[in-house]
């Protein structure tokens, strides 16, 4: 049937677990479409119910670009039996990114050349000033049966380090660009379960080489007698001229976030029942 209506059913990756009283999964699927629909010089009404995805990203975003890759039908989804829902999505992710007179992008050579690229390929799009990077602060999308509260509680790292059995495990990106071959900017959430509780690690790196390295990493970990998540919200960054002794980890963030400055810090319990 897919076949005869002309529509390529393009595999969708799903998997969860039922972990105490929480229910998670994932969905991993094919990056977004860089064409319409309709056709090239086309795009679907924005009033269209049935508009394709590339067009309710750029009606619901209104960017004047998207990144190379959008894996838009990826997410993480963890909910509570009492209704406390969180999820990782990256229309959400990008909806943060500085767009319009507010955007504080990073002027460097390369920018303009990454500008002028994709002008190219869309001559009568009205551009407006904005994060060329794809910075977000996103830190994921939570009902409102959550409470949040700050705390000066820090994330056990001791009882993270021990050796436990994993009982579920996945990474996940939710985009990417490369910044026209000027570094990389990217969003992924991963994810794994312990019989002590669960981890989640939410990271935007961006490096943008001879420039800067930045990353905005928002980790979670909830411990099964708590009726909390402890969340911890970390911003690091620092020039390249001052990462030369760490310049072969500069394709590895796990290893880049021992050499970045700490910008900002933030700690909450979240508490879902």
């Amino acid at each position: 049937m897919a076949a005869e209506c002309g529509v390529l059913r393009l595999p969708v990756d799903y998997e969860s677990i039922r972990f105490n009283d929480w229910s998670i999964s994932y969905e991993k699927s094919h990056i977004l479409k860089s064409m319409c629909r309709l056709g090239s010089d086309k795009v679907c009404d924005k009033d269209d119910p049935n508009r394709c995805d590339l067009c309710n990203y750029q009606h619901s975003l209104e960017l004047p670009h998207l990144p190379d890759m959008v894996f838009h039908k990826n997410k993480l989804v963890l909910q509570h039996k009492d209704g406390a829902l969180m999820e990782f999505k990256p229309m959400d992710a990008l909806a943060l990114v500085a767009n319009g007179k507010d955007a504080s992008a990073i002027e460097v050579a390369c920018a303009q050349e990454w500008r002028e690229t994709r002008a190219e390929q869309n001559m009568e799009q009205k551009y407006k000033p904005f994060d060329w990077t794809f910075t977000t602060s996103y830190q994921g999308t939570l009902n409102e049966k959550f409470r949040s509260e700050s705390t000066e509680q820090t994330l056990n790292k001791m009882k993270l380090m021990q050796r436990e059995n994993i009982l579920f495990f996945h990474d996940l990106t939710l985009y990417e660009d490369e910044l026209h071959d000027h570094g990389i900017s990217a969003l992924s959430v991963r994810i794994r379960v312990m019989p002590s509780g669960f981890f989640v690690l939410l990271r935007h790196f961006l490096r943008i080489d001879d420039v800067l390295i930045r990353m905005h990493d928002t980790r979670f970990h909830y411990e099964i007698e708590n009726d909390y998540i402890l969340k911890e919200y970390t911003h690091r960054e620092a020039p390249c001229s001052e990462l030369q002794s760490s310049f072969s980890f500069w394709t590895n963030p796990d290893e880049m976030q021992n050499y970045l400055v700490v910008k900002t810090k933030e700690l909450h319990k979240l508490y879902f029942k």
